[in-house]
């Protein structure tokens, strides 16, 4: 089977025919989604550059030829299969039947994966890359994504992938730091700052309004209002899904912007995988997450990109995954409420 097709996963401890769940069904069904979103051609650099940056996200149709699609959907389904064959009761790690990939793994990242690899590669990708940074000289921080599960009932709170700068103390002697930008003198932060951080999220599956399709807020990477909670958010916000959408095509996003995972009430899992792009001027602590066999198979510039991730000689990456997928963080921590 294939990443997408019907299978026997999910919808642990409910049930998908309750009057419930059938009402939710009925609701996600009668809303139309974000409306007016432009869903790009991948020759069109120029206008995914510019709404790119108007809207903190650009969505680009027929990106993954049919044999990178089969790839990657092949790819995703052996990666599914053995993180549920560890978590049987589905508690996920973005909330009950929702799973980071990346979040999971102990480097962080899939890029020991070769269907991830492949996505290093892709020529389209990194010539929209190229032009939203205006430069060629960007950098690889990583590569994973998500996927829900028929039964992800719930809505995924609103969130931004990247925060201002923290310093939390673990121990004496000890202390986290969260975030990377930081002015000294307090008068801009991240949000005034060009897009340091791009997620390029590849869609295995078409999308529909039944299968958990992202939901993105446009224009919100450079604000300074606070990130309503599940309990503030408007209907509009709520109902601001990107679909359909046809399988090979893929999301570019500004992390800053807000966007949330929405209920999968279908019958089939929904993998979104990714890259992850720091620019050219930006930096923040990586992680090594690249096998040195899987980097040696690429070109030269898909390596240079990925020198910050490279496994190091005499340095063996320690591959598996974390106890509990890694948790679930806070701004995640959503529950089904139907039963």
């Amino acid at each position: 089977m294939t990443a997408g097709e019907v299978r026997e996963l999910g919808w642990i401890g409910l049930d998908p025919k309750s009057p419930a769940i059938d009402s939710l069904k009925s609701t996600l069904a009668s809303e139309p989604g974000l409306k007016g979103f432009d869903v790009f051609s991948p020759d069109a650099i120029s206008a995914i550059a510019k709404a790119f940056h108007r809207d903190g996200f650009a969505v680009v149709k027929d990106v993954l030829s049919p044999q990178a699609l089969a790839s990657l959907q092949t790819g995703c389904d052996r990666v599914v299969q053995e993180m549920l064959s560890l978590d049987p009761e589905a508690r996920g790690n973005r909330g009950s039947h929702r799973y980071s990939f990346g979040g999971a793994s102990l480097t962080g990242a899939q890029l020991h994966q070769p269907e991830w690899v492949e996505l290093l590669e892709v020529s389209s990708v990194m010539q929209m890359i190229e032009a939203i940074f205006g430069s060629p000289d960007f950098i690889v921080r990583s590569a994973g994504g998500d996927f829900c599960l028929p039964g992800a009932i719930d809505y995924q709170p609103l969130h931004s992938d990247i925060s201002d700068r923290k310093e939390i103390t673990l121990k004496p002697g000890k202390t986290l730091v969260l975030g990377s930008f930081s002015d000294p003198e307090g008068l801009v932060d991240y949000r005034d700052l060009p897009c340091p951080y791009i997620s390029c999220n590849f869609l295995t599956s078409d999308w529909t309004s039944l299968n958990g399709p992202i939901r993105q807020i446009p224009g919100t990477q450079r604000s300074h209002q606070p990130i309503p909670s599940l309990d503030e958010e408007p209907d509009w916000m709520r109902v601001s899904r990107l679909f359909p959408l046809k399988a090979g095509s893929i999301i570019l996003r500004d992390v800053r912007a807000w966007h949330g995972g929405t209920p999968n009430v279908s019958q089939f899992v929904r993998c979104m995988p990714n890259v992850e792009f720091l620019a050219p001027w930006y930096r923040e602590p990586v992680v090594r997450s690249l096998p040195l066999a899987l980097y040696d198979r690429l070109e030269p510039m898909a390596k240079y990109r990925c020198r910050y991730i490279v496994e190091q000689p005499g340095s063996p990456l320690r591959l598996g995954y974390r106890r509990e997928f890694g948790g679930t963080p806070e701004n995640s921590r959503s529950r089904p409420k139907v039963r």
